[in-house]
C-alpha cells in the first residue's frame, strides 16, 4: 500500500467507483482535492458539483483545478452540502464524497456540525445511483469535537442493512483520535 493516509485510502475506493460521464458530488470541497479527483475520472464527458459555506474553499478550489489542468466539468457551489438535493436528481450520482471537520487551513471555528451532515448525508443516499458509493472521512477530537463523530456513527449503524453496506475502518494503533473512514454502498 502506497499511502496511509486516509484520503488515500479513500481515493482508492473512489477510482475504482467513478467512470468517465459520471455525475459526482464533493459535499465537503475544502482545498479541493477531492475535487480534482473526481474532475480528473469522471472526464470531460461527466460533471463534479463540490459544495462549500466558506469563499476561501471556492478560491483555493478554483486555483487547484486551474493549476492542475483538470477538465471543466465542475460546478463549484457556495452553499451548504444540505442543499445538493436542490442541484441533483435522484439516483443520478455515482460518487459523493465527505469530510467532516473544519477546512484545512481555515478558520477552526467553522466546522461541520451533526446536524447538517447527517442531513447532507441523507440527501446523499437519495441522489446515489443503484451500487454508488459515498466515501466519508470523519475528522474528530480537537477542534472538531466528539459529538459530531457519536452522532453520525450511531445514524450509520441504523441504516437499513438491505439498502445500504457499511463499511467502517480504524486505524488503531493511531493516537490523537484518527479520522474514520466510512464506505456506504446503495445495494
Amino acid at each position: 500500500m502506497d499511502s496511509c493516509q486516509i484520503t488515500q485510502w479513500c481515493a482508492r475506493f473512489i477510482r475504482e467507483q467513478v467512470k468517465p460521464g459520471d455525475l459526482c458530488i464533493d459535499a465537503t470541497m475544502g482545498n479541493g482535492n477531492d475535487t480534482l479527483l473526481l474532475s480528473t475520472l469522471c472526464k470531460e464527458n461527466g460533471q463534479v458539483l463540490a459544495f462549500d459555506i466558506q469563499e476561501m474553499a471556492l478560491t483555493n478550489t478554483r486555483k487547484r483545478l486551474q493549476c492542475a489542468g483538470a477538465p471543466e466539468n465542475y460546478q463549484l457551489i457556495l452553499d451548504s452540502h444540505t442543499n445538493m438535493g436542490s442541484y441533483a436528481s435522484p439516483g443520478s450520482v455515482s460518487c459523493i464524497v465527505f469530510n467532516l471537520g473544519y477546512l484545512p487551513g481555515g478558520d477552526h471555528s467553522l466546522s461541520t456540525k451533526a446536524e447538517t451532515s447527517i442531513q447532507a448525508l441523507e440527501q446523499g443516499l437519495s441522489l446515489l445511483q443503484k451500487n454508488g458509493l459515498i466515501s466519508l472521512c470523519i475528522y474528530s477530537g480537537g477542534d472538531s469535537g466528539f459529538q459530531e463523530r457519536n452522532q453520525v456513527l450511531a445514524w450509520l449503524s441504523a441504516l437499513d442493512p438491505r439498502k445500504y453496506l457499511v463499511i467502517r475502518n480504524d486505524y488503531f494503533n493511531r493516537p490523537n483520535n484518527p479520522p474514520i473512514p466510512v464506505l456506504i454502498i446503495k445495494l
